[in-house]
């Protein structure tokens, strides 16, 4: 039987057992730094009727170890000519229980981001680019499968979102040494650093968790981006490098896809632990829509510790996955340079060790809603 009372207990379970975060950006691999358009932790996605969960997630990295397919290049870095980026990026999202298995979310995403190089600035000296802003703002609604008061011990959510073009995905700045006579010239930066896409996307997700033992549970899910538009009309000018890049003039939109799982523990009734794994990327090619333009394909395997607080409807979360397995595979246009010149070729990708990644949050439950002392106590104990 269906009461809010056991809809409350449930939340707060989840609260307390479950820090799971969104996918975030790698470095030169521009994967964006969400998962899917419905929320970023499965606590904000298990809501009673009129509930509203509000909070922020912020993330950090620097990447700057290179990699041409899974091998990665130690060189750059002994002689300084790696490329480093540092990724700063705030997401405020909303969401609202419609219902006990319908929720919905609005997740609206800012960032920060710089870009050291020597190879954009006429490979004569170091210079740094700069973007930030409003990126790419997500809507979504999910449910879930099985009623989550009957099902407590484990249950599954799909979802359905749209990604907004809301992101500058053409922002500039200055390069230095590659004007006429070595001026300076403004140029869009690149890829990686862009706040947005320049496409209209739909995602799909799904979440899971299921209950292994007292104070363990298991948790999943993952994500597809699917990008439809091909190029979004933004130079790279990566065609003056050499002139058999003519292929990756114009920046390509690409898909994305995150899968992760792995088990959290309950130290207490407002503390727990998690230790997952994620695998997450930018593919070669996409499902929808053509494989034109310049992207860096890429994937990375992480190791991802956490801990989560929670008191009352006040939770925070500190996630910092860390690389053990990175690539930087062959792209479309890598294989058609590869044809008209007839030597090999693969580019490459620089990617972060770790990342940093805190959450906080809030839930308004609907007054209309009584927590029962009794069952409180009985869930504390």
């Amino acid at each position: 039987m269906r009461t809010p009372q056991s809809l409350i207990k449930l939340s707060i379970i989840a609260i307390s057992f479950f820090a799971i975060q969104s996918t975030q950006a790698q470095g030169c691999v521009a994967i964006r730094h969400f998962s899917s358009c419905v929320g970023n932790t499965l606590e904000s996605n298990l809501l009673g009727p009129g509930d509203i969960q509000i909070g922020t997630n912020y993330r950090y990295f620097k990447s700057f170890r290179h990699f041409r397919g899974t091998e990665e290049e130690p060189d750059r870095v002994a002689n300084g000519s790696e490329v480093i980026n540092h990724s700063h990026s705030w997401d405020f999202f909303l969401t609202y229980g419609i219902s006990n298995r319908i929720y919905t979310s609005i997740t609206i995403p800012t960032v920060i981001n710089t870009r050291s190089s020597l190879y954009e600035h006429g490979r004569e000296e170091r210079n740094t680019t700069f973007s930030r802003g409003l990126a790419d703002i997500r809507v979504g609604v999910g449910y879930w499968v099985f009623d989550p008061v009957e099902h407590q011990n484990g249950n599954l959510a799909l979802g359905l979102g749209l990604k907004l073009p809301t992101g500058n995905y053409n922002a500039s700045d200055i390069f230095y040494n590659v004007g006429p006579e070595g001026s300076p010239q403004v140029r869009p930066v690149d890829q990686s650093i862009q706040p947005g896409d320049g496409g209209f996307g739909i995602t799909v997700d799904f979440q899971f968790y299921h209950k292994l033992a007292e104070k363990f549970f298991a948790y999943g899910g993952g994500f597809y981006l699917i990008n439809p538009r091909e190029t979004n009309g933004t130079r790279t000018f990566r065609e003056t490098l050499s002139p058999i890049l003519q292929n990756e003039a114009i920046m390509a939109v690409p898909d994305q896809f995150s899968v992760r799982a792995g088990a959290s523990y309950a130290i207490s009734n407002t503390i727990s632990t998690s230790l997952g794994a994620r695998y997450e990327g930018v593919p070669v090619k996409d499902l929808i829509g053509g494989n034109e333009g310049f992207r860096r394909p890429g994937n990375v395997l992480s190791i991802d510790p956490g801990i989560a607080f929670m008191k009352n409807n006040f939770a925070l979360n500190l996630n910092v996955p860390f690389a053990v397995r990175r690539e930087r595979p062959q792209s479309v246009t890598d294989k058609q340079t590869e044809e008209l010149t007839g030597n090999p070729r693969n580019g490459d990708a620089a990617f972060a060790d770790y990342l940093i990644n805190l959450g906080i949050s809030y839930r308004f439950a609907n007054k209309k809603v009584k927590v029962d002392p009794e069952l409180m106590n009985e869930f504390k104990n």
